[in-house]
């Protein structure tokens, strides 16, 4: 194989037009304004050449040289090696590792991800911290899910750390994005889906022969910010208001984990 960039121009730097154009897509207003987003790393840009349509590939000599087998993969797909500072500009990560892909936006309108008959649906209500944002969608690819919901003043499933915490997943399952948590909640309704809430509060306990018969038919599991939950009108609007028992002295649960256990919980009813 040749050398990405061996017959061209010295390489990229910061100062590159593509570079800084590509910059601009670590923040949100300027991936919707270009309907693109940045991944990094070799697992993230592996799955997003399988399943994501990749514009280009930003690479440092260096990760030419460790990742071969992923030129080789990216040889329909514009290569531009850059400069180490070029990546680093490229990156919202404390160590860098050189390989960034610029992709298309995955999400697709609410009613696309719920088409069919969903049987198991996230939505993330109100989530601020891209990394458990991330996890979330991890989680529900790992259950099966049928698609990820992001309803209301949520993080953007694009961000670069919700992309890394997502180890790929991101593009494995339909997204969607719709500032109107009600009307994501009524669109998980009309398609079949019976809304449940996770509320350390709520007033059907996970694990009460009750919650079995909902858990098992199709569901849409919502999960709200770290520190104050759903946001009040969504909990209102819910079939339901599940709780997850703490046991023991714990104050509350990770958000990421909570999730983990209340998608495995719907599993494992439908196969009991």
């Amino acid at each position: 194989m040749s050398r990405p960039g061996s017959h061209d121009a010295p390489p990229g730097t910061e100062r590159t037009p593509r570079v800084v154009a590509a910059r601009k897509l670590l923040r949100r207003a300027g991936r919707d304004r270009a309907g693109r987003f940045l991944v990094e790393g070799a697992q993230a840009v592996r799955e997003a050449l399988r399943f994501a349509h990749v514009h280009e590939l930003f690479v440092t000599e260096a990760a030419v040289d460790r990742h071969p087998d992923l030129m080789v993969e990216a040889s329909a797909t514009r290569i531009s090696v850059v400069t180490d500072r070029a990546a680093a500009a490229l990156s919202d990560t404390v160590t860098p590792q050189g390989i960034l892909a610029v992709c298309d936006l995955l999400d697709v309108p609410v009613a696309r991800a719920l088409d069919g008959s969903p049987r198991l649906v996230a939505v993330c209500a109100g989530v601020a911290d891209p990394g458990n944002a991330g996890t979330i969608v991890r989680v529900a690819d790992a259950a099966g899910a049928d698609a990820v919901l992001f309803a209301g003043d949520t993080v953007d499933p694009h961000n670069g750390k919700a992309v890394r915490a997502s180890t790929g997943s991101v593009f494995h399952l339909p997204l969607a994005r719709d500032r109107d948590a009600a009307a994501v909640l009524d669109a998980c309704h009309a398609a079949g889906l019976t809304v449940l809430v996770a509320d350390g509060h709520g007033e059907l306990d996970l694990h009460d022969p009750a919650a079995a018969p909902v858990l098992a038919g199709p569901v849409a599991w919502v999960f709200g910010g770290e520190a104050h939950g759903v946001p009040a009108a969504v909990a209102q609007a819910a079939d339901h208001r599940v709780r997850v028992p703490i046991h023991g002295r714990a104050e509350s649960l990770n958000l990421a984990t909570a999730a983990a256990i209340c998608l495995y919980a719907s599993v494992a009813a439908r196969t009991r």
